[in-house]
C-alpha cells in the first residue's frame, strides 16, 4: 500500500438492490477482508478492517432498494477499487478525492461516468478532462427508461402519506409547532414529486 495514497468520496448517491450488496460483501470477503454487518429495518451496516483501521459503510433501506449515505475516506487501494467499481456497475454519483503526495485530483462521477478531472497542486489547479456536454439520441433513450425518478417517485409517496398522517396527528393534539414543520415538509416534498412528474 501506498502510504501518500488517501481517496475521499464525498455526495455518494448510490442506489441498489439486496443481490448487488451480498456481490459488494462476497468481493470483499474473496479480497480477504475482515469483516461483519449489521441490519435492522432502516439500514444496513457493513463493517471492514483495513489495517488497524475500520471502516462503516452505511446503507440505507428504501422499500426493497438500498442507498448508501455518508462520506468515506480510505488509504486502502483495493477497497477504493471496489467502491469504485459499485459506483459504476450502479450507475452512481460521486465527487472523489484523491490525495498523493502534494497533488489533489478531484473527480466528478454521473450515472457512473467521470464528467470533469480537475488537478491541484498547491495554489494551483487545472481542469484535466470536461466532458462535452451534448447530449446524444442513445443517452435520451437511456434517460427515458431510467427507472430511477419512478422509484423515487413511488418512496416519495410513501414519504407524502406518512407526513400527512404527523400533521393529522398533530392537528389533533393542537400541536401548532409539529404541524407547521409537516407543511413545511410536505411543500418541499410536493415541488420534489411535482418536479418527478414532468
Amino acid at each position: 500500500m501506498n502510504k501518500g495514497y488517501e481517496v475521499e468520496y464525498c455526495n455518494l448517491e448510490l442506489r441498489f438492490d439486496r443481490r448487488q450488496v451480498r456481490s459488494f460483501i462476497k468481493s470483499l470477503i474473496q479480497e480477504g477482508y475482515s469483516l461483519y454487518w449489521n441490519e435492522s429495518e432502516s439500514q444496513f451496516i457493513i463493517s471492514i478492517r483495513t489495517g488497524r483501521k475500520l471502516v462503516k459503510l452505511k446503507f440505507q433501506r428504501l422499500g426493497e432498494r438500498y442507498k448508501i449515505v455518508g462520506d468515506y475516506s480510505f488509504k486502502d487501494e483495493k477497497l477504493s477499487e471496489l467502491l469504485e467499481k459499485m459506483i459504476g456497475d450502479t450507475r452512481g454519483h460521486a465527487i472523489v478525492k484523491r490525495f498523493r503526495d502534494r497533488q489533489i485530483l478531484i473527480e466528478n462521477i454521473m450515472f457512473g461516468e467521470i464528467i470533469r478531472t480537475v488537478e491541484i497542486v498547491g495554489v494551483d489547479h487545472k481542469v484535466l478532462y470536461q466532458k462535452n456536454h451534448s447530449v446524444t439520441f442513445e443517452e435520451m433513450v437511456q434517460a427515458f427508461k431510467n427507472k430511477r425518478a419512478e422509484e423515487r417517485a413511488a418512496v416519495l409517496r410513501l414519504e407524502i402519506d406518512y407526513e400527512l398522517a404527523t400533521l393529522h396527528e398533530a392537528l389533533q393534539r393542537q400541536d401548532e409547532e409539529q404541524a407547521a414543520a409537516s407543511k413545511e415538509k410536505l411543500a418541499v416534498m410536493r415541488v420534489e414529486m411535482l418536479q418527478l412528474e414532468l
